[in-house]
């Protein structure tokens, strides 16, 4: 009766075998490849079929496409032409698109500007911050350059040096350089207020973002009160439902709220017993470019100069109308990190504004009448398209990731990953890719295993959906891009999913 162990073991190679050539119907390998290779391969699929058919994902979809980078081929295909939620892992398609039309050096200028004249110390006219959709202007994040405060007192020190001590006109952000409301469209209303749903403007600060301070209540279930916001913002108007939990349960508070709209709900808990009995939540600045006006009038005022006017925005759809005095005159212009720096912080940290940001300036910077998401979406595409990929089944909303009916398929990111590997800015590209096991997001992932310090992978994760995709280098040396994108897993089960994909990745690495 030994033949029958035979039997099952010979049709489950031939099964296996079947299933490579189904899914990808023009398998291509290197003359380079072992003889083995066949057999590691086939180990892959098995784990990723053992995956699809599991408690975690059986009535979901596992998708994985692996593909060699020196010539494009797709080696494995399993479910690689469904499409699927992203995740952040688009932000990898956003930023290699900008690294390839602007450039590693590439950089943001926001312009400090008047119109009008100065007489007797008094500038008659109108104080302009002019932006240009920089992402990291006043952030924390870059050494050597300037966060807020800094920002602000060097704007300051400018208009002082220009000789202005009164300013009988008004303090203007402007972001005219965007004149649609740059917010996806499809964006759950859910996230807007908060941080990670900031959104996109030509002139923004401070990444978009402000925390409150909660005081919690001294028992679960109490009321937590509004301390503070930092910065300050006087303007904005608070309904607060927030309630208070056991310590050490986190940050479980929802911001709602919405683009130029000064009015916040502020619901769910925050966590008892924190230092100093309070707790901090990031949200969503509604109007960045008007904040941006409104820290400078304080600052100016600090300073001893007058103002006569309120501060103002102008730009991404607003109807502001201010009287203007024609020809402006740039008093101050302060660059921006260097791209490679602002493309390494979007998918080490998974930064929404720094992708969306890109998206745009990319856009513009290949088609000068470009005047949505919608439009940038279409010409993201057509750069790909022009160099061969095939990008059936693309469906993107953004270039973060975060819209929630956004699409595409393994087949469309491998695509796009493979031939920014023959770019000549790849090298640079690469090195702003996340290293599993040590850095970014995926800096928990796979540790101690083949894979760790090998596979290159930016993360997304949204409800129901874990997706990597980034490169690795096989056991014989090539280099290969890689997505996996797991969509609808049962609930509970992010544990079982973080193991699978873990074996996956070793097992690709032994390719």
């Amino acid at each position: 009766m030994r033949f029958i162990p035979l039997f099952q073991s010979c049709l489950s190679t031939l099964l296996l075998t079947c299933f490579v050539h189904y899914y990808n119907p023009n398998p291509a390998y290197s003359q380079h490849q072992r003889p083995t290779d066949s057999v590691t391969t086939q180990h892959v699929l098995r784990l990723v079929e053992a995956f699809q058919t599991g408690s975690a994902v059986r009535f979901g979809t596992v998708a994985l496409s692996v593909r060699r980078v020196s010539d494009g081929k797709e080696l494995i295909g399993y479910n690689a032409r469904q499409s699927l939620p992203s995740a952040s892992t688009l932000k990898l398609i956003t930023t290699a698109t900008a690294l390839a039309v602007l450039g590693s050096n590439y950089t943001y200028t926001t312009t400090l500007e008047y119109d009008g004249t100065i007489k007797d110390s008094t500038l008659t006219g109108n104080l302009y911050i002019r932006g240009t959709g920089d992402p990291s202007l006043g952030s924390w994040r870059f050494t050597n350059y300037y966060d807020l405060p800094a920002l602000l007192k060097s704007w300051s020190e400018a208009v002082r040096a220009a000789g202005i001590r009164r300013i009988q006109g008004t303090i203007v952000g402007d972001a005219s350089l965007y004149t649609d409301l740059t917010t996806p469209t499809t964006w759950p209303y859910g996230d807007l207020g908060n941080y990670y749903g900031a959104s996109l403007s030509a002139l923004n600060i401070n990444e978009n973002l402000y925390r409150v301070f909660f005081r919690p209540g001294k028992t679960i279930g109490t009321s937590a009160s509004v301390l503070r916001t930092d910065p300050l913002l006087p303007y904005l108007i608070f309904r607060n439902t927030v309630t208070t939990d056991a310590a050490n349960t986190g940050d479980q508070v929802n911001i709602l709220g919405a683009p130029f709209q000064n009015q916040q709900w502020l619901t769910g808990k925050v966590p008892m017993g924190e230092p100093a009995n309070e707790f901090s939540v990031k949200g969503a600045l509604p109007d960045p470019a008007y904040f941006t006006a409104y820290a400078l009038q304080n600052q100016l005022v600090q300073t001893n100069v007058t103002i006569s006017n309120p501060p103002t925005s102008i730009g991404s759809g607003l109807s502001t109308t201010i009287s203007t005095s024609g020809k402006r005159t740039v008093l101050n212009q302060h660059k921006s990190p260097v791209l490679t720096e602002l493309i390494q912080q979007t998918n080490f940290q998974s930064i929404n504004l720094y992708a969306e940001a890109l998206l745009r300036t990319t856009a513009l910077t290949l088609n000068k009448t470009v005047q949505s998401t919608d439009a940038s979406l279409k010409i993201l595409a057509n750069y790909w398209k022009e160099k061969g990929v095939n990008l059936d089944g693309f469906r993107i909303r953004d270039g973060s990731g975060l819209s929630a009916v956004g699409a595409l398929t393994a087949d469309n990111m491998t695509g796009i990953l493979s031939a920014m590997g023959r770019e000549k800015s790849f090298p640079a590209f690469y090195e702003t890719i996340p290293i599993v096991g040590q850095t970014g997001t995926v800096r928990s992932l796979a540790r101690g295993t083949a894979a760790a310090g090998n596979v290159r992978a930016k993360s997304g994760s949204i409800e129901g959906v874990r997706a990597y995709a980034g490169y690795f280098t096989t056991a014989n040396g090539e280099r290969m891009s890689f997505c996996v994108l797991v969509n609808k897993f049962t609930p509970g089960q992010n544990r079982i999913v973080t193991n699978e994909l873990e074996k996956i990745f070793v097992a690709m690495v032994n390719m």
